[in-house]
């Protein structure tokens, strides 16, 4: 594969990360200022319906039990997470896209420490999602540093 293509892979997992903390950043905002109580009853419109079609439904009973579940310390817990999580994520891909240098190692230690934790959660939840998550963030932090390599190299090679 030439170096345009890695490049262009590059740029297209830096938007993907970037549209990814978006969300993030919405969510937690989202959390910190929605009630535990609308949570509950927004989650209790969207699976109405169905459970009363199926009473046994596996996604909507799972989804009314974590609501009725969710308490105030979790709700907070996760907006912090969440908007912290989207705000670094943001700052590091508008670096690497301006091809800031300190973005780049900036960037490997916060992906690295992401999927650290990424794993912890799935000890606990088993969650495929955060497999998913945790694959594509291997394969951005390879990007990453190949990308820091050859602007390095490039940086040497003009002085």
């Amino acid at each position: 594969m030439n170096e345009q293509r890695v490049h262009q892979i590059f740029e297209v997992s830096l938007l993907l990360k970037g549209a990814h903390a978006l969300v993030e950043c919405v969510g937690g905002l989202l959390l910190a200022f929605v009630s535990t109580s609308t949570i509950v009853s927004l989650v209790n419109r969207l699976t109405q319906e169905e459970l009363t079609e199926d009473p046994n439904d596996f996604i909507a009973s799972h989804l009314m039990h974590a609501a009725s579940h969710f308490s105030v310390g979790t709700q907070h817990f996760y907006a912090f997470y969440l908007l912290s999580h989207g705000l670094i994520k943001i700052a590091l891909v508008v670096g690497l896209l301006r091809g800031k240098l300190w973005a780049y190692p900036a960037s490997l230690v916060a992906l690295l420490l992401f999927i650290v934790y990424q794993l912890y959660r799935f000890s606990y939840t088993h969650s495929a999602g955060l497999i998913v998550l945790t694959l594509f963030d291997l394969i951005v932090i390879w990007l990453i540093w190949h990308e820091y390599r050859l602007v390095r190299r490039h940086e040497v090679a003009g002085r």
